[in-house]
């Protein structure tokens, strides 16, 4: 399943960070964790988890703990949004 937003609408998205303020697509990080994608898709952190694991949406691995981070290229196809370079 594929999810299309307007370029307005994409380009207005962001999130807050810890200290509250807003946070553009422009400026996140290459890569995102768990939180940051389901703030950003507006789901469930759970969902996120579910999707990695079906392949949806392809998690990394990190550190020994086994910690998920997400491309934001990668979120940004799911959205439907090629990313600008």
């Amino acid at each position: 399943m594929t999810f299309l937003f307007s370029p307005f609408i994409i380009q207005t998205m962001s999130l807050t960070n810890k200290t509250g303020s807003k946070v553009s697509l422009k400026d996140l990080p290459d890569l995102l964790t768990i939180k940051e994608v389901a703030s950003l898709l507006r789901i469930s952190p759970l969902t996120i988890k579910r999707w990695g694991k079906k392949g949806k949406l392809p998690a990394i691995r990190i550190n020994s703990r086994g910690d998920r981070r997400f491309r934001k290229s990668v979120v940004l196809k799911l959205l439907g949004v090629e990313e600008e370079e």
